[in-house]
């Protein structure tokens, strides 16, 4: 991982979507609530940063592997958390406790026991309520760790299902660094299927808006801990 300077936290466009997780974006209600900050909502963070200067960042991996580069649903973002990396990290990979801080996280089943690890699976779900275009439902997410390097990185990748909903697939990675006062964590995911890919300017909204979110929980929980 590269040394990096941090960033202020997200702003409006983070606390307009707090009912929100990536992987159960139809929770919102309207791609409004990620774009008060944001005209092009299909872009985030670093992404945001690369439009105006030109300068696109590395890509997030863990252990050499990121997201799918050939995707078309595809958000970035970032935020400095002041508390302990253990904290943060902890936090993150306790999945099985993801329910007591996300409220949109309605149920969680590990599929393994242990330390989370490469090769865990992790069940969950979370209510979706009709959009235009899909009926309300309950998506059911699996998720798979593909690689993990212990308080750095973390990559996992999964289908969410449910009633005339799907996300094919989504991968999702996460790098976290030490820097001066607190951790800087840095976030991309994407999502492939024919269903969110038939409007990916609203799918995309969406999943930054829940990449923002799920941020903005994790640095309150983290910096509210003893």
């Amino acid at each position: 991982m590269s040394d990096t300077t941090h960033t202020p936290r997200r702003g409006a466009g983070a606390r307009t979507a707090l009912y929100l997780i990536p992987l159960a974006a139809a929770v919102l209600t309207s791609v409004a609530a990620c774009s008060n900050d944001n005209n092009d909502t299909r872009t985030g963070g670093s992404d945001q940063a690369a439009a105006t200067t030109g300068v696109h960042p590395a890509p997030l991996t863990c252990q050499g592997a990121g997201i799918d580069d050939t995707a078309r649903i595809r958000y970035r973002t970032e935020t400095f958390i002041k508390a302990p990396l253990d904290t943060i990290w902890g936090l993150h990979t306790d999945v099985e406790r993801w329910p007591s801080w996300q409220q949109p996280v309605t149920s969680m089943k590990r599929l393994d026991q242990g330390p989370l690890r490469e090769g865990s699976q992790f069940q969950w779900t979370t209510p979706a309520p009709a959009t235009p275009t899909t009926p309300a439902t309950t998506l059911t997410i699996t998720s798979s760790v593909q690689q993990l390097q212990q308080g750095q990185c973390i990559r996992w990748s999964g289908p969410a299902i449910g009633d005339g909903l799907r996300i094919d697939n989504g991968v999702h990675v996460w790098n976290f660094t030490e820097v001066d006062g607190g951790v800087l964590v840095r976030t991309e995911e994407n999502w492939t299927g024919a269903q969110v890919e038939a409007d990916i300017p609203t799918s995309t909204a969406f999943l930054g808006a829940g990449l923002e979110a799920w941020l903005k929980d994790l640095a309150a929980t983290a910096e509210a801990h003893p």
